[in-house]
């Protein structure tokens, strides 16, 4: 059976892109020499090897990674399992996952998660195309923890997580993850310190427990302050959820300062206030997290915390890179420590 990793050679007048053909013409070998070659298959002289990888570079020659799978040659490929692309922090951390894997020559598939879906050992491996398949699980909701837990522990993966709480990690998979509760509780204080009696929250979902990390970061800052801890309002991920969870809370015209979850919930909090009457940042400050994109063009602009997610997403590939090639794979890079952006919706307590 042939091991060609090309199409069969066709009019060279006019060809326009190299071909295994013209590398096997060009080194004077066979097509399957070079197929050998590209595949990193035994049984090639070391002369011929180098000859053909020098004729290669010379040439400018792009294997054809399709091909090569057809051929069953060695495929660098990381499968990314995720729910919601929409969302930004997955989607900026699909990004940087992208970027740095492209960088190191592998290509990059995705496998979206449904909200129900089956979590079993069996339907997370089905869901990488084959055994052994490398992957990186964007875990910043429910299912995608489970996804992460239900993988062999002698799989290669890498998990972008909620921070976990101290002494939670005991699968022993690499993971990367940002202080959303120390950012939380930064941007908490600031609050504190416009004069704001204390601050509201509206909640996204946990992956890892019953509170997020976020949540926990606001309990800490207002207890420290010895202010108090207003009830939890779960807000879920969208502008939309926001809304419905800000409608009645802004009734109460006690509430001076709302830190949500995420930059959608708090598009739907803007959206509230206007209708309540509410001028913001004039008697309602408004803080997100995240700043995704839009959150600067708002009116008015949105004060949030920025989240390096693509960042993450490149040191969770980098993490994974050394897994796989631990002789030859450049130590992961970091990311920027969260930061508090602040832009319009965010003022002094009113009088």
């Amino acid at each position: 059976m042939s091991t060609d990793t090309s199409a069969a050679p066709g009019p060279a007048a006019g060809a326009q892109a190299t071909s295994i053909w013209e590398v096997a013409r060009v080194a004077g070998v066979s097509h399957q020499t070079v197929s050998r070659v590209i595949n990193g298959k035994p049984h090639v002289k070391d002369s011929t090897r180098a000859l053909v990888l020098r004729t290669i570079e010379e040439l400018g020659f792009t294997p054809n990674r399709s091909a090569q799978a057809l051929a069953g040659g060695l495929v660098r490929s990381v499968t990314v399992l995720t729910v919601d692309t929409a969302l930004y922090g997955c989607a900026a951390a699909l990004r940087g996952i992208e970027e740095e894997a492209r960088a190191a020559g592998f290509t990059v598939g995705i496998s979206v998660l449904e909200p129900d879906a089956a979590t079993g050992t069996q339907d997370v491996v089905e869901r990488l195309g084959r055994p052994g398949a490398p992957a990186v699980v964007i875990a910043f909701e429910t299912v995608g923890a489970r996804v992460l837990d239900a993988l062999p522990a002698d799989h290669p993966v890498v998990g972008l997580m909620e921070r976990p709480d101290s002494g939670q990690q005991q699968s022993g998979r690499p993971q990367v993850w940002i202080d959303d509760r120390g950012a939380a509780a930064h941007a908490t204080r600031y609050l504190l310190s416009l004069g704001h009696r204390t601050v509201h929250h509206l909640s996204i979902p946990s992956s890892t427990s019953r509170l997020t990390q976020r949540t926990h970061g606001w309990q800490d800052a207002l207890r420290s302050a010895g202010r108090p801890v207003p009830t939890l309002l779960d807000a879920g991920w969208t502008p939309r959820s926001g809304y419905l969870a800000a409608s009645t809370l802004l009734d109460d015209p006690s509430v001076t300062a709302i830190l949500c979850g995420n930059d959608d919930v708090a598009l739907g909090v803007l959206r509230a206030a206007r209708e309540a009457g509410r001028d913001v940042p004039g008697d309602l400050s408004v803080i997100g997290f995240d700043d995704a994109p839009q959150s600067a063009y708002l009116t008015p602009s949105l004060t949030t915390v920025r989240l390096d997610f693509e960042g993450l997403g490149r040191s969770a590939f980098g993490l994974l890179h050394a897994l796989l090639e631990p002789d030859s794979a450049p130590a992961p890079g970091l990311w920027a420590e969260p930061e508090l952006v602040v832009r319009e919706s965010s003022g002094p307590a009113p009088r």
